[in-house]
This record gives C-alpha cells, structure tokens and sequence, in this order.
C-alpha cells in the first residue's frame, strides 16, 4: 500500500507555507537573521510542540514565524517544502500564504511574496512540481485589515488564484468578512474559508460560507456531516473539502476516518492535504499512509481521495485533464 500511496501523482490544495518551516530550517534562519529562539536544538523545539486544540497550536505557529524575515528565508521555506512535495510525487500544489502575519511584524507584503514566488518558478523548471497561491487572511484580525491585505495583492493579481480565511475561529465568522470576499471576487480571485473541526457555531459557519460568501471551496468542513441538509448543498454544488486527517488527529485527537468515507460516500467532494507539516510531522504520503494503515482504506478508496483533489483543484480544463490522465495511466 505504501508503495501503491507513493507512486500516485497527487494534488495538495490545503497546505499553509508557514506550516511548513522544519526546526531545522527555523534554527538556521535564526543564526543567519540574529534571532533568539526559545530552545537550544530542533529536538527541544519538536518536543515543545503541546497543542490539543486550535488555540494552543497558533501560539506556538506564529512565535516560530519570526524567524522569516528576508526575502531569502520565504524562498528557503518555499523551497524546502516543494522540493518534499516532489519527493513524495505530488505534482501540483495550491499553497497557502498569511500576509498579515508578516507585514504585522514589518516585513514587507513584497518581500514574502516575491521569496516564495521565486522558489515557484524554480521548482516548475527543476522539479515539475505545478503550484499555485491562495492568500489567507487572519480571521482574528479586522476586516479593514484584511481589505487592506487584499489592496495589497493586487499588484501580483498574477501570482495569486485565490483568497482564504484561517487562523482564530471563535467570535470571527465569515460573515466578518462579507465585504472583502466579494471584492475578492470581483476581482478574479477564487474563494475558500477553513471551517475548523469543532468549533463555536461551526453549522452557522458553514451556512454563511455557501449562503453569503458563496465559496467555491471549504477547508476541513468534517462538521458539515451534522446536517444533511449542508451536506446535500454541498455534494450538489461540487464543492471541494479539503481535509486534513493527521492534523484532526492532534487537534481532536481522532483521524476522522470514518467522516471522511461518509463525505465520500455523500457524493462530497472530499480531498486530503497535510495542513501544517512540520508541526504534525506529517506530509501527504503520511496522511495518507495513516489512513491506509489506521482506518483501513483500501486503494480504491485512496485513489478516489487523489481523484477528487485534481478535480476541484483550481486549474484549467486542460491541465486538470493532464494530471488525470497521469493519474489514469499510473492506475492502469
């Protein structure tokens, strides 16, 4: 099986770059920017990794941020996990970015930008790997800030095919947001927002996400599956859902296995990603390793799963069909 996951070429549309800063490189950025970090070695900083649930992981997610302070460290960071993504065959990628978590801290929106867009292009010429940016911005944050963010962005309209919401669900729903959404729109962006797994209002979440934003995509979702009604939406629409077992497993201490055979099983459009990487010490071969070897999905299942991230990934007709065709050809 673990060969059979390998060798499948694979998409990846729920990936946060900065969830992908290894100790390793967090602790060589930091010798080279002069920066103080907390422990001594990567070994003391994976083992401080406590979080068990959506708060407790931020705070230890944007401490290790302060580290990325060039145009240098975006690119090394960028660069690192594209050169993983090929390793594990996965030949396309939508990566998410949070500007605000960044320019809040004086670095410039040019300098992160403009670092990880150099690592893509590298990586489409040297490694094959096809990737895209979604640009997130923090919930917690105002919505006047967030507007500024996407005011910000649209000088590199190019590089960027969507916008997402992440970050601290509570007390921020995406209704907050209404405005700045659809200005996203208007101006060509494609449209997700993550509804976390058990969190405050999480149904009214999802509502306004298919009712008032109208996104073309939800990152997680699990909890859709407690109302049938959003889950008949949803299947009907198409909507993709980009979940992330290995990251459920630390933050609701469960894999959510079963939730995911059942959004399949709906007709929900139900896709695997890593999240956060380095922090979950899990990529997209071992999420998917987990659920072969833990829940017990057969390869039907899984290549189903690989299936359906080509098809609600955000690309043309034409290379949505390459990679099934790929895909196809590898399945026999």
């Amino acid at each position: 099986m673990r060969a059979f996951i390998q060798n499948l070429p694979k998409a990846e549309l729920h990936v946060h770059l900065e969830g992908t800063l290894e100790p390793e490189l967090s602790f060589a950025l930091a010798t080279r920017n002069g920066v103080k970090l907390d422990h001594d070695t990567p070994e003391a900083l994976i083992a401080a990794y406590d979080f068990h649930d959506l708060p407790s992981f931020l705070k230890i997610y944007y401490k290790a941020m302060e580290v990325l302070l060039t145009e240098q460290d975006f690119f090394d960071m960028s660069w690192a996990y594209l050169k993983k993504t090929r390793e594990q065959n996965v030949l396309y990628c939508e990566m998410f970015f949070d500007p605000q978590a960044h320019t809040g801290r004086g670095v410039a929106f040019d300098t992160v930008i403009q670092g990880i867009h150099r690592a893509q292009v590298q990586a489409a010429s040297e490694l094959g790997v096809e990737s895209q940016l979604v640009m997130c911005f923090l919930r917690e944050l105002s919505a006047e800030s967030a507007m500024q963010t996407l005011l910000a962005s649209l000088s590199y309209k190019e590089w960027i095919v969507g916008v997402g919401l992440d970050s601290e669900e509570k007390n921020n729903p995406p209704i907050k947001f209404a405005e700045v959404f659809a200005r996203a729109r208007s101006e060509g962006y494609r449209l997700t927002m993550h509804c976390d797994v058990n969190q405050l209002n999480t149904l009214l979440h999802i509502r306004q996400c298919l009712d008032d934003i109208r996104v073309d995509r939800i990152d997680h979702g699990i909890n859709s599956l407690e109302d049938p009604a959003i889950c008949a939406e949803i299947a009907r629409r198409g909507l993709g859902l980009t979940v992330c077992p290995v990251s459920n497993r630390f933050v609701v201490q469960n894999l959510t296995g079963e939730e995911i055979r059942k959004m399949m099983a709906l007709g929900m459009k139900a896709t695997i990603n890593s999240d956060d990487p380095a922090y979950f010490r899990a990529y997209m071969n071992e999420n998917l390793f987990a659920l072969a070897e833990e829940a017990g999905f057969e390869q039907a299942e899984i290549a189903q799963l690989v299936r359906n991230s080509f098809d609600v990934a955000w690309l043309s007709d034409e290379r949505r069909q390459h990679y099934l065709d790929l895909l196809d050809r590898r399945l026999g």
